[in-house]
C-alpha cells in the first residue's frame, strides 16, 4: 500500500486499489445506497417546493438550490464511485484523464454549492429573526435573491478548475508524490480554511438565532413572516414557552452537530497532513465519505422540523 503522502496522487478519491475486495464491495454498496437515498430526498424537497405555493420562499429557494448542487453528487457522481469499486484496477476508463476530470468536477461543483448554500440558508434566516422587517424585505428583494443563487455556482466554476490536485487526483499508474511537491498540500490547505471559515460564519448565525429566540420571544412574535416556519426548530407566534424553548435549542444544536461531522474531519485531517504529517489513507478517504455524505442528508436536515413540508408531502 503507498504511504500516505502519495495516497492523494496515487488513488481515486475514497477508494483505495489496494484495499481488498470485500473492503471495495462495501464501499460501492454505501455509494449505491447513499446515491439512491439522497437522489430520492433531494428530487423530492424540489419537487415540493416548485409544486405548492406555500413553500415558494427566500429560505426554500437557497435550500432548492443546495439540493440540486447534492444531486450532482448523489445522482451522478456517486453512481460512478460505485461502479468503479466494482471494476479492476487496470481497467482503461480509470486511467483515462478526461474522465477522471468529468468525476472530480461533478464533486468540486457540487460540494462547493452545496457549502455556499448552507451558508446562504443560515444568513437568511439571521437576516430574518434578528434584524428588522423592512431590512430583510430590501435585501431579500427576488433580483437579489437570485444573483446570492447565481453568484454561488459561478464561484464553484472558478474554484473548480484552480483545485485540479484536490478534485481530479491521478491514477495509480502515476509516480508517487515527491515530498518536495507542495502543490496538493496547498490546495488542501485552501480547501480546509475556507471549510473552516464558512462553518464559523453558519454557526455565528445559527447561535445568533438560539440568543434572539430564548432572550426574546416578544420580538419573533411581532415578525409576521411565514417563512418561520422554514427554520429547523418551532418559532411560531405564540412566545414559545420553557419546555418549546430547549426543544429550540437541541433542534438547531442538532443540525450543527450533523454539518460539524460532515465537515470538520476533512478539516482537521487536511490542516494535520499540511502542518505536521500526513493522516494515514484510511482516515483520509473516511473524511471525505462523511462530507460527501451530507448532500443526502442536507433535505432532511433543512426539512425534517418543517409542518409545511409535512403537510405538502402527505
Amino acid at each position: 500500500m503507498p504511504n500516505a503522502s502519495s495516497w492523494s496522487a496515487s488513488s481515486p478519491l475514497l477508494l483505495l486499489w489496494e484495499d481488498s475486495s470485500g473492503t471495495r464491495i462495501f464501499l460501492s454498496l454505501l455509494y449505491a445506497v447513499l446515491a439512491i437515498s439522497g437522489t430520492l430526498s433531494n428530487v423530492m424537497v424540489i419537487y415540493l417546493v416548485f409544486s405548492f405555493k406555500k413553500l415558494q420562499t427566500t429560505s426554500n429557494a437557497f435550500i432548492v438550490n443546495g439540493c440540486a448542487a447534492d444531486l450532482s453528487v448523489c445522482a451522478l457522481w456517486m453512481p460512478q464511485e460505485a461502479v468503479l469499486g466494482l471494476l479492476p484496477p487496470n481497467s482503461s476508463s480509470l486511467r483515462s484523464p478526461e474522465y477522471r476530470l468529468l468525476r472530480g468536477g461533478l464533486l468540486g461543483l457540487g460540494l462547493t454549492v452545496s457549502l455556499a448554500s448552507h451558508l446562504l440558508v443560515a444568513f437568511n434566516r439571521y437576516v430574518l429573526i434578528t434584524k428588522l422587517p423592512s431590512v430583510y424585505q430590501a435585501l431579500y428583494q427576488r433580483r437579489h435573491t437570485g444573483c446570492m443563487i447565481g453568484l454561488s455556482w459561478a464561484l464553484a466554476l472558478l474554484l473548480v478548475p484552480l483545485l485540479p490536485g484536490l478534485w481530479t487526483p491521478g491514477s495509480a499508474q502515476q509516480p508517487p508524490l515527491r515530498q518536495t511537491d507542495g502543490s496538493s498540500r496547498y490546495t488542501a490547505l485552501l480547501l480546509a480554511l475556507a471549510v473552516l471559515g464558512q462553518t464559523a460564519l453558519l454557526l455565528h448565525c445559527y447561535l445568533g438565532i438560539v440568543r434572539r429566540v430564548r432572550g426574546s420571544a416578544k420580538r419573533v412574535s411581532v415578525l409576521n413572516f411565514h417563512l418561520l416556519h422554514q427554520l429547523p426548530f418551532p418559532a411560531a407566534p405564540p412566545p414559545p414557552r420553557r419546555a418549546q424553548r430547549r426543544l429550540s435549542s437541541v433542534s438547531v444544536l442538532l443540525l450543527c452537530c450533523v454539518f460539524l461531522l460532515g465537515t470538520q474531519p476533512l478539516v482537521w485531517v487536511s490542516l494535520l497532513g499540511f502542518f505536521l504529517r500526513p493522516a494515514p489513507p484510511a482516515l483520509q478517504a473516511a473524511s471525505w465519505l462523511l462530507l460527501c455524505s451530507l448532500s443526502a442528508l442536507n433535505p432532511l436536515l433543512y426539512t425534517w422540523r418543517s409542518e409545511e413540508f409535512r403537510r405538502a408531502a402527505r
